[in-house]
């Protein structure tokens, strides 16, 4: 007992001392915009996905993460980023000061007013129906044509609010749910592309970004009311909160926020291809010289150079992607720099081969203890998506018992599943979102297409 009542009043005398309450709410120190611009660094708090926030080929990118490197230039700081899961968790987050401000479209509620001050361009967020152009079912025009229709969901808000337009509607839509773990609904966009399913239902601004990977989607049919969203900060934090809005009100007009919403919503992530060159002269393009004289530096067949080239930028040495790669081997400003490629020569051949095969090298060095014939699968994989995500993917594949060190079957669908939060927020993934189909279907083509050109073109 005496005991006790000393360990009590030790922590009695330890409160006093420090000025603590018992069950006192922590206290945020002020850190408005005139603290922001002395530290020279804004803090801001975003979510992974394909709208928000993730890498790309060792690029930090996003439509969010954009405008807030933007918001960020025009403040004069230094932008730091953080991420959390959930919405839930980004203002518990921002309320214990562990950033300055919430770049995500936050939905804008009564509840949420009280403790938050929603700023920023304001967008109007709602949910639609994804199908397909063309396909054997006539385009839906009406919620009413949904009756007697099979719609694919996951758990979750489409799935409620599916059922609640079904009750509205007196029955007849035939919700099909999804309770598949390692389905996320980007990959549901992608079977409807596919036409292995005719509908499924997501936010409208991760329709119209899909939709930039397909084209013949149609997401026009709107099933839910407009829901106002927008970036939020602290209620301590009025002069970010006016900031944030002067600055979305003048920066519509500006070219670099006009670029990012073109890259994200509207410019399409497809590019055409054209067929192999001359097959009778025994040639794929009129690159082929250069592939010959890199490819051997690494040990590389030149065919599987060609090939990769193809698939990059159609043998077109002026490409630029939405990403920004540019030229024949379409690689990234920063990858570029870094394996010698002199500034303004992002377009010349010769540089850009030579650039490129210096940057396989050395990743093919990072995956030297893979067997060889499995090596280049792993080197092409990380050429389209960075090093980072090959990496979780490695890691996720040998957590669910399959081997990091083979691709096909065992690395290779784990790519597949960095689209989906249940595996990207996995604690031994540490690069985040990544739409993995796009590298999946990468390395499929470039290795295949190898295969065909190693039967129809010389060595």
């Amino acid at each position: 007992m005496k005991r006790t009542i000393h360990i009590t009043l030790l922590a009695i005398i330890v409160c006093i001392a420090f000025g603590c309450k018992p069950n006192a709410k922590r206290v945020v120190p002020v850190h408005d915009l005139t603290q922001i611009v002395d530290s020279g660094e804004l803090v801001v708090l975003t979510l992974y996905s394909s709208t928000t926030y993730f890498n790309y080929r060792g690029q930090e990118m996003g439509y969010q993460y954009e405008l807030s490197e933007q918001f960020a230039d025009e403040l004069g700081v230094k932008l730091r980023i953080k991420t959390a899961r959930t919405p839930i968790q980004l203002v518990e987050m921002l309320q214990r000061g562990e950033g300055d401000l919430i770049a995500y479209t936050l939905p804008i509620t009564k509840r949420g007013k009280d403790s938050l001050l929603y700023c920023g361009e304001e967008v109007v967020t709602h949910q639609v129906i994804v199908q397909r152009r063309g396909g054997k079912q006539a385009l839906l025009k009406d919620v009413t044509d949904l009756i007697g229709k099979q719609v694919h969901v996951k758990r979750g808000k489409y799935y409620e609010r599916l059922k609640n337009l079904n009750e509205e509607l007196g029955g007849g839509i035939e919700i099909v749910l999804v309770e598949n773990d390692s389905t996320s609904v980007e990959d549901l966009i992608t079977k409807v592309a596919q036409g292995v399913i005719d509908y499924t239902v997501a936010d409208n601004d991760i329709a119209r970004l899909n939709k930039t990977y397909y084209p013949f989607l149609n997401i026009e049919l709107s099933i839910s009311f407009d829901q106002r969203a927008s970036w939020a900060v602290r209620k301590d934090q009025p002069l970010l909160a006016a900031k944030a809005d002067e600055w979305h009100k003048a920066g519509m007009t500006r070219p670099e926020y006009t670029a990012s919403m073109k890259r994200y919503f509207e410019t399409s992530k497809r590019s055409p291809h054209s067929p192999v060159l001359s097959v009778s002269e025994g040639k794929i393009s009129i690159y082929d010289d250069l592939f010959k004289k890199y490819a051997p530096t690494i040990g590389w067949d030149w065919r599987l150079l060609a090939s990769l080239a193809f698939t990059e930028s159609n043998f077109d040495s002026t490409a630029v992607s939405w990403a920004g790669a540019k030229g024949l081997m379409q690689l990234m400003p920063t990858t570029a720099k870094a394996n010698g490629m002199p500034e303004g020569m992002e377009h010349n051949p010769e540089e850009s081969v030579k650039a490129a095969v210096k940057y396989l090298g050395r990743t093919a060095r990072s995956f030297a203890n893979i067997p060889e014939e499995e090596r280049v699968k792993f080197v092409l994989a990380s050429y389209n998506s960075g090093i980072g995500h090959i990496l979780d993917a490695m890691a996720l594949a040998e957590k669910y018992g399959k081997n990091r060190h083979i691709w096909t079957d065992n690395v290779e669908p784990y790519i597949l599943l960095k689209s989906n939060e249940e595996y990207f927020t996995d604690s031994v993934c540490k690069h985040g979102y990544f739409r993995g189909i796009e590298t999946y279907n990468f390395v499929r083509d470039i290795t295949q297409r190898f295969e065909r050109y190693k039967e129809i073109i010389k060595e």
